[in-house]
């Protein structure tokens, strides 16, 4: 069985795929395989280039993802083009990831997908786990954890799918509004959940 694990910004989705790690369980981190894709020799860094400009380079060849950022985050179009050259690259690893764990016994991989609705990546995962948070929480915990302006947190806040949205098509329900060991049981409950099926 393939999770799709999923969230909004700052709703605690990293909290929820630690946990799944400890509990034996392989976690696939579409982020983390974002920022593979991307390193210099990449051929996903050499179109970004092409189609943003050498000034998202830093002087040694990496991606300079503030100056990148700056450039996505008040422009759609942009962005837009961004995850044209980014997200296939990833899905394309997330699958040999998720098809590895299988070969090697996993009956259960998780798929760490921040962007899963936005990118309606449904067809990937065969369950959609949804951590959820209020917006209050949601804004607090991102100024907190990013150091960012309410602004910016709105700004990057409002680029996602709204999580109450998210929540008519999720499976399971993960409300990490409250203590860790209280999200930690749900996410217990439903693991307890697809082991039977």
């Amino acid at each position: 069985m393939r999770i799709g694990l999923t969230g909004g910004i700052a709703s605690g989705k990293s909290l929820v795929a630690t946990y799944l790690e400890k509990q034996g369980i392989p976690v696939v981190d579409a982020d983390k395989l974002a920022r593979q894709v991307v390193e210099p020799g990449e051929p996903a860094l050499a179109q970004i280039v092409a189609t943003f400009g050498q000034n998202v380079l830093q002087t040694d060849g990496t991606l300079d993802r503030k100056q990148l950022g700056a450039i996505i985050f008040g422009d759609e179009q942009k962005r837009k083009q961004l995850n044209q050259i980014v997200h296939p690259a990833v899905r394309q690893l997330m699958k040999k990831q998720a098809e590895l764990y299988e070969q090697r016994g996993y009956t259960r991989v998780v798929l760490d997908i921040p962007l899963l609705y936005e990118s309606n990546l449904f067809h990937m995962v065969n369950q959609v786990w949804l951590v959820y948070v209020d917006e209050a929480t949601q804004l607090r915990r991102l100024i907190e954890r990013d150091g960012l302006t309410e602004t910016e947190a709105n700004q990057r806040i409002a680029a996602q799918m709204p999580l109450t949205a998210k929540k008519a098509q999720a499976d399971v329900l993960i409300d990490n509004n409250g203590t860790k060991e209280n999200t930690y049981r749900q996410v217990d409950n439903a693991l307890a959940k697809t082991a039977h099926e």
